[in-house]
């Protein structure tokens, strides 16, 4: 999973590596036989200078050579050394923690935020100013009686000291007279005090209030009994209707402290008393949650925390999808915790940024999602397969889609797109791909299956003539007999990057007919075609072993399981032993539309919210990238019209089988040829046009793979005996025979 939050990434010329190397000397010793072995060598002889290394370099087929030997390696092998002061300090430097938080010292983060205050607070004045004259105020009027009643009651309690009447009271029933007077001398004290307190309170509160209203303007008199009558209002609220409506939810959370943390880890059964968690730094904010970087006790693990995953989150009071650990390289038994205030999945991602895209460099990494902490989760689908799983309306097809959108936008991606069920997410594509097709039924005289059959024939050459094609070009075009994006940009070449895509995939595995070969190409084009710019993604709602068997799902090197009904399943879609890793996909819930469990992306596993493009949106992208692809003139295949090339391998039997006039039994393979190209000229017309023997060993070359041999026919010509090779009828009757049971068979 690679993270960058910019998107396309800038073309940094500043990011270029500008080191510069000293040329140091290298001296060539002239090995002398009859010299000491420890004589110093002359000086200033042997030492080359700067761009004479060929010139001086001992040439071992040269006979004038001999003699002469190497000096010393000019880098000697690296020592292991324990580290050095330097790199002490930089390992602390690291672990250092910034004295000020990013969101105050980088520019663009503290704009970032003074919108956010603005934007938040500016929406909280004004839900309190709509609602100030037409819902608080009639709540003010009303409550305010009931509050000055209230206070009222709570002068006369305090003046006479209500307080201390339950104290008298049980002094009576228990007959002590001593503690009775006690308490009612220390009664009259006290109301005789109070009540002159409450009397010159009152005299001064009335003389303030016939001035204020003699002498005050009026608005400060309004203002004044805006503040009295509102003051009355919040004391008669009732507990359970607060005066002041909230303007933004407030989420569930509190200060989270080491007390519940350990709490949490006994209450999972992780520790004991004896052996407790310890903190190797202090608990604090990360975002919108806690950070939180334990030890466990001597012989518990990571994997245990995970196992623990539920408990854990039950011990701190807060939901299982609130809670996300982190594995810490650096020890077995150190645990990181993010405990999120709310749960981080259920919030949208947002619209996907490809809307404002101009164009992608399927070459580099585009934006797919945000993690559980809304950090940017960058995509790339070179060298790799991507299997994606998940339960039906879950967005696995939205997710797939996002990526599809992206080679879209790239002009120089060809794209192969297939929908085995027929919906209308991916119609648009048509824009745009190379080769698509639509469910499993024949219509209008198409034939979807059969489509996405020669289109995988069609790759699976492709790919095989990428393979011969690299080996071949010069170094100064291929350096390392690999793809480069100079070479899938170059036309002539015409070897593009491509996306091969297929949804629902286990409605055209399962297909009676095709499915054991659709099968066997997909397998070969997964494992295969990668490592020459052809990546294969699927995406299934059944990944059994039955509806996508495990020979293809173990070919993918990149997995994203969205939710899905049992950690088993998960496992199935991302690996033997992710759970054990602590991914397990059955644990999203119905509102985590969208988000999923990538694995083998990159190195490292982990939450992504895909970003959503819905139909409308993904009809802008498309069209614009039609008009891309339109301008860069690279629209091909069915986007133009461009139906496959005939593919001579899937009908040579049937069409030889049809050349054969009655009765023969055995027939010249020139013979067969030359009718071939009678019938279908666009096929078979090149094979016609070759001299007699490669024109036979075209129709042989082409006959092999179904176990048909050509053998030596003797015909009588003029009166003489001609040999020619050809082919018999029975061989021809008994391969179509075997095709046909091997159909029915699947």
């Amino acid at each position: 999973m690679t993270e960058n939050p910019t998107f396309p990434p800038p073309d940094d010329p500043e990011s270029t590596d500008a080191r510069t190397a000293e040329v140091l000397p290298f001296p060539l010793k002239k090995t002398d036989p009859t010299a000491p072995a420890d004589s110093p060598a002359p000086t200033g002889e042997g030492v080359v200078k700067p761009g004479e290394w060929e010139a001086e370099l001992p040439d071992t087929d040269d006979p004038d050579a001999d003699g002469l030997s190497d000096g010393a390696p000019v880098d000697p092998p690296r020592e292991v050394y324990p580290p050095s002061v330097a790199e002490w300090m930089e390992a602390r430097d690291k672990a250092r923690m910034p004295v000020l938080p990013d969101w105050v010292k980088l520019p663009d983060q503290r704009t970032a935020v003074r919108k956010w205050a603005v934007r938040h607070y500016s929406a909280v004045v004004g839900y309190h100013a709509v609602r100030l004259p037409c819902i608080y105020t009639p709540k003010v009027l009303f409550y305010s009686p009931r509050g000055a009643w209230r206070w009222s009651t709570a002068i006369g309690r305090w003046v006479f000291d209500a307080e201390g009447r339950s104290l008298r009271l049980a002094s009576v029933a228990n007959e002590d007279a001593a503690e009775y007077l006690k308490l009612s001398r220390q009664r009259n004290d006290r109301v005789r005090l109070r009540g002159i307190v409450a009397a010159i309170a009152s005299m001064v509160g009335l003389a303030a209030a016939l001035t204020l209203y003699v002498m005050a303007p009026s608005w400060l008199l309004l203002l004044a009994m805006a503040a009295l009558t509102t003051t009355l209002g919040t004391a008669g609220a009732p507990a359970d209707r607060p005066l002041i409506d909230m303007a933004k939810v407030t989420f569930r959370k509190r200060r989270l402290s080491s007390d519940i943390v350990i709490r949490a880890h006994e209450a999972s059964g992780l520790t004991t008393k004896d052996q407790t968690i310890a903190f190797p730094r202090p608990i604090g904010r990360d975002g919108d949650g806690w950070r939180v970087v334990v030890d466990l006790p001597y012989g518990k693990t990571f994997e245990d925390a995970v196992k623990a995953h539920a408990r854990l989150a039950s011990g701190m009071d807060i939901a299982p999808t609130q809670l996300f650990l982190d594995k810490d390289e650096t020890s077995g038994r150190r645990v990181s915790y993010w405990i999120a205030d709310r749960d981080p999945l259920a919030v949208p991602s947002g619209k996907s940024p490809l809307l404002g895209a101009t164009r992608v460099d399927f070459w580099k990494p585009f934006p797919w999602g945000v993690d559980e902490r809304g950090n940017p989760v960058m995509a790339t689908m070179l060298w790799l397969s991507l299997l994606v799983g998940a339960v039906p309306r879950q967005g696995k097809t939205f997710s797939a889609r996002t990526i599809a959108l992206a080679a879209a936008l790239d002009p120089y991606v060809r794209l192969y797109v297939f929908d085995g069920k027929a919906s209308p997410d991916w119609r648009k594509f048509a824009l745009v791909a190379h080769r698509i097709g639509f469910g499993i039924v024949p219509k209008n005289g198409f034939d979807p299956v059969q489509h996405l059959l020669t289109s995988l024939r069609e790759l699976k050459a492709d790919v095989e003539d990428r393979y011969h094609r690299l080996s071949e070009l010069p170094l100064h075009v291929c350096p390392e007999g690999k793809l480069t994006p100079e070479i899938s940009r170059d036309k002539k070449l015409n070897m593009p990057l491509t996306l091969f895509v297929v949804d629902e995939v286990q409605e055209y595995l399962t297909h009676p007919e095709h499915g054991k070969e659709i099968l066997s190409l997909m397998v070969y084009l997964a494992r295969v075609a990668p490592a020459v710019g052809v990546s294969v993604m699927t995406a299934t709602q059944k990944p059994d072993d039955k509806a996508c068997p495990s020979e293809l799902r173990d070919q993918h090197q990149a997995r994203f399981a969205l939710r899905v009904g049992a950690y088993q399943v998960s496992d199935t879609i991302l690996g033997a032993g992710s759970y054990s890793e602590g991914l397990d996909a059955s644990k999203l819930l119905k509102s985590h539309k969208g988000v999923g469990l990538l694995k083998g992306m990159s190195d490292d596993s982990g939450i992504v919210r895909t970003y959503l493009a819905d139909g409308r949106d993904a009809d802008r992208i498309l069209t614009r990238a039609a008009a891309l692809r339109e301008a860069e003139g690279t629209l091909s295949g069915d986007a133009v019209g461009e139906v496959p090339a005939p593919e001579t391998s899937a009908t040579i039997l049937d069409d030889v089988a049809s050349v054969l006039g009655k009765g023969e039994a055995k027939v010249w393979s020139e013979t067969v040829v030359d009718r071939l190209a009678d019938l279908r000229p666009d096929v078979y017309g090149p094979w016609a046009e070759l001299e007699a023997k490669p024109k036979a060993e075209a129709l042989t070359a082409a006959l092999k793979p179904f176990g048909i041999g050509t053998g030596q026919i003797s015909r009588r010509i003029d009166g003489e005996q001609v040999n020619k090779r050809g082919i018999k009828r029975d061989d021809i009757a008994t391969a179509i025979t075997e095709r046909n049971k091997k159909r029915d068979a699947g």
